[in-house]
């Protein structure tokens, strides 16, 4: 799979071995716009799930029901935007606690242990039966949405470790640009603007609002608040995969903070046994 947009991007900016250095660190995605008509439908963003038999609704204990936010049938995405830890077929049910049914207003952190049920996704395996779910009192579920999926390669965040490797090659941190050549600093910025649209996506580099989301899932997995480029936070981080990211979205009726995402993430080899109790979830805005 090829992008032409990033490749002539890094062409235009970087010398051949940096830019061969970057594309290299290029992922396969999925990402999902609305259904045309008479288009296949692969995702369902908002409307009621199906669950099986004596799956009751998500819920955080004490808290309220969770809001269903989207389903993704695994066997219809197509496999070359995706990694081979990804499900091959069954299907997944994301839920998020957004506080519309609490009147005491708690919300979701992933630095807070506490809070956790308050994002689950299930995996209903192929075959299962399924039933239309009884919506909880109280709770409003989001207009549906049918989204088409498309393979595309993604762009990873420049202050990933990684990137940050391929382009400095010494570990600097980018407040430090101004010393590195001026074409880095061009790059990083026609970067931005190109890869200025989160929407909807499974699995590839996450479109961030605030700042890398590994590094967030890294710190709540580590315990101690770690500044970016720390060791043994750079290790953390490069542990965790996206496995979806839901943007804002006025069509369902999903505002996220303030316009905001969520981005699941997930190690590769709790993906690849679906133990997606062991997903994380970020929340940006």
């Amino acid at each position: 799979m090829t992008d032409e947009r990033f490749s002539r991007l890094a062409a235009e900016h970087l010398p051949v071995d940096l830019a061969e250095r970057w594309i290299a660190l290029l992922r396969p995605c999925i990402r999902l716009c609305r259904s045309a008509q008479g288009e296949g439908t692969a995702v369902g963003l908002g409307g009621m799930p199906e669950l099986p038999a004596g799956v009751g609704w998500p819920e955080w204990p004490g808290r309220g029901p969770l809001s269903f936010v989207a389903s993704v049938r695994c066997a219809e995405l197509p496999r070359e935007g995706l990694t081979e830890e990804f499900p091959h077929d069954g299907t997944l049910l994301f839920f998020f606690y957004d506080g519309r049914a609490d009147a005491d207003g708690a919300s979701f952190s992933v630095f807070d242990p506490e809070s956790r049920a308050g994002a689950q996704v299930l995996y209903v395996p192929e075959g299962t039966p399924v039933f239309p779910a009884d919506v909880p009192e109280g709770l409003e579920p989001y207009p549906r949405l049918d989204l088409a999926a498309a393979p595309e390669l993604s762009a990873p965040d420049l202050w990933l470790p990684q990137v940050r490797e391929a382009l400095l090659g010494d570990g600097r941190s980018w407040p430090e640009l101004r010393e590195t050549p001026a074409g880095i600093r061009s790059f990083r910025r026609a970067l931005m603007r190109l890869n200025d649209r989160v929407g909807h996506q499974l699995g590839g580099h996450a479109v961030p609002v605030q700042g890398p989301v590994e590094y967030e899932v890294a710190n709540a997995e580590v315990g101690v608040e770690r500044a970016w480029g720390d060791a043994l936070l750079d290790e953390e981080a490069g542990r965790w995969l996206v496995l979806a990211q839901f943007d804002s979205d006025g069509d369902a009726d999903m505002v996220w903070g303030d316009e905001g995402a969520l981005y699941w993430l997930i190690r590769p080899e709790d993906l690849t046994a679906c133990r997606f109790d062991e997903a994380r979830l970020v929340v940006q805005h």
